[in-house]
């Protein structure tokens, strides 16, 4: 039986991020609603419990809460910040406002002996994001750490396996986190470290087989890399009853449609029908600036193009989907979950209500960097496998204002040369995502000797580990500018280049 860690999501950024360390502890983890019943818990038999941390604080109006119950169901639990603080108040300690509130880097002083602290020093570099704290410890607790601004900076009750941190050891900026979460989910709960990409293949595989039964799927295929594995996961699990369906919206990338019937029509002999549906699209985003009603125009056609198609396919019940985990936290509305809203993804929010299928998601709980593991274990290329994620609505959302054909062919001929020059100069594997965005800017310049009044296109090139947080890329010089030398030269209707230089947060990746 897998070993499983169970996250309850008080709305914290990094929530996702506390999942994707289990994992790399091969231990599978879920994460479910902070307010989830504890009889309901205790159902799923997890190994341990983490709270997550959350932007509210405890004592706030319609502060997310929990089922006091689950303290007495004798599971470990872990508390990270804002779950430290909420257990802290429920079991008799006291939370209120810090004299100095804790955010960004500070240094953790351990105390004593905990097996939450095993082989770590007695000084590490931690990161925090707090305003309030721990003021009095809860009956049965007693404190295994301090930092600078908190003399509770990580406590435990070892009789109840119950455990607090202040500070956030998922993130990068906490360097010894993972060994932290290491000493709890495997020392502490006892978990066993058996969740492999393969067991997930096979497991997924069964649950499809049992949701689908003998009915046909279908599956918006594009070419990137979670429709690509997504397609392979189900052709591998139900075959020719698995039907994809290639839409060329008319915001492809250069090329795409005939990349996407190569490899997947008559190399991997998928059921592939391809739908020329551009014209449509870009009659029904004419005008439209607003980014959200772009995505959601997107979604309304998209499922209306599926409709079309199904008259040759043969009805279908299901329609497949590549959601991963960061699509849906970022998709989530806030009454339905404690984080904030960041936009609404075409595999997601950008569909419609009534919809007449059943969705199929293979690829919900995973990562980008876990779905492509899952390709390299099916096999698919590596070109593939390790292609620059792509947005759902296309170029749609790189191209800033109103869709005309005219900026798209320059979008198309502008990013075509990003990825020929990140390929050619071996940067392309070194980074996350680089791309063009065309804005709707015009400038005066000169080339010829002659005046031009052209648009700008912006390169963004950006390092990730999962798509929730990003850096720029400081990207070599002489690539920097071949690239901009390459677009002003070569592509008609763009005078300037600028490079973007904003992380996520407080930017996103995409413009849109």
């Amino acid at each position: 039986m897998t070993s499983k860690i169970i996250i309850l999501d008080f709305g914290s950024q990094y929530t996702q991020v506390i999942a994707r360390r289990i994992r790399q502890l091969n231990v599978f983890s879920e994460i479910v609603r902070h307010d989830t019943p504890a009889s309901m818990l205790k159902s799923l038999r997890p190994a341990g419990i983490i709270l997550s941390g959350g932007p509210a604080s405890v004592y706030a109006k319609g502060a997310p809460q929990l089922d006091k119950r689950l303290f007495d169901a004798g599971i470990p639990i872990l508390g990270v910040c804002y779950g430290m603080q909420l257990f802290g108040k429920w079991l008799g300690g006291e939370v209120a406002p810090s004299a100095r509130r804790e955010y960004g880097r500070g240094q953790l002083s351990i105390k004593g002996a905990s097996p939450l602290f095993k082989a770590l020093p007695k000084q590490i570099d931690i990161w925090n994001s707090h305003g309030d704290s721990l003021k009095k410890l809860p009956k049965g607790f007693q404190a295994i750490a301090t930092s600078d601004n908190s003399p509770f900076a990580a406590i435990e009750d070892p009789k109840r396996r119950l455990y607090g941190l202040q500070f956030h050891p998922e993130v990068a900026h906490t360097p010894r986190g993972v060994e932290i979460l290491s000493n709890f989910v495997l020392g502490i709960c006892g978990a066993e470290p058996n969740w492999t990409m393969q067991g997930f293949i096979e497991s997924t595989c069964e649950q499809v087989r049992r949701q689908v039964g003998t009915g046909k799927v279908l599956l918006g295929l594009s070419g990137g890399v979670d429709s690509s594995v997504a397609a392979a996961l189900l052709h591998q699990a139900i075959g020719d009853q698995l039907h994809c369906i290639f839409v060329d919206n008319g915001l492809l990338r250069k090329n795409e449609r005939e990349k996407v019937q190569e490899l997947f029509g008559r190399h991997l002999k998928l059921k592939l029908h391809t739908v020329a549906a551009g014209p449509r699209f870009l009659r029904a985003l004419k005008g439209v600036s607003d980014p959200e009603r772009k995505r959601k125009i997107i979604g309304r056609v998209f499922i209306e193009e599926f409709n079309g198609a199904m008259k040759k396919v043969g009805n279908a019940k299901f329609l497949a989907q590549g959601t991963l985990y960061p699509d849906v936290i970022e998709s989530v509305a806030i009454g339905n979950n404690p984080a904030a809203v960041i936009k609404s993804h075409h595999n997601v929010g950008g569909l419609p209500k009534k919809m007449k299928f059943e969705l199929v998601e293979p690829l919900r709980q995973l990562f980008k960097d876990e779905v492509r593991v899952v390709g390299e274990t099916l096999g698919l290329p590596r070109e593939v496998v390790w292609r620059h994620p792509f947005p759902g609505p296309g170029l749609a959302v790189r191209l800033l204002g109103p869709i005309e054909e005219k900026k798209l062919h320059i979008l198309r001929e502008a990013d075509a040369i990003v990825i020929e020059e990140m390929k050619s100069s071996e940067w392309y594997d070194r980074v996350w995502q680089a791309f063009a965005v065309l804005l709707p800017v015009r400038s005066v310049g000169v080339q010829g000797d002659e005046r031009t009044y052209d648009f700008t296109v912006v390169l963004r090139v950006v390092e990730s580990h999962d798509g929730m947080t990003a850096d720029w890329v400081r990207l070599d010089h002489e690539v920097l500018g071949r690239i901009a030398s390459r677009i002003t030269n070569e592509v008609k209707g763009v005078n300037r280049v600028v490079y973007d230089v904003s992380s996520k947060p407080p930017a996103t990746i995409e413009w849109e």
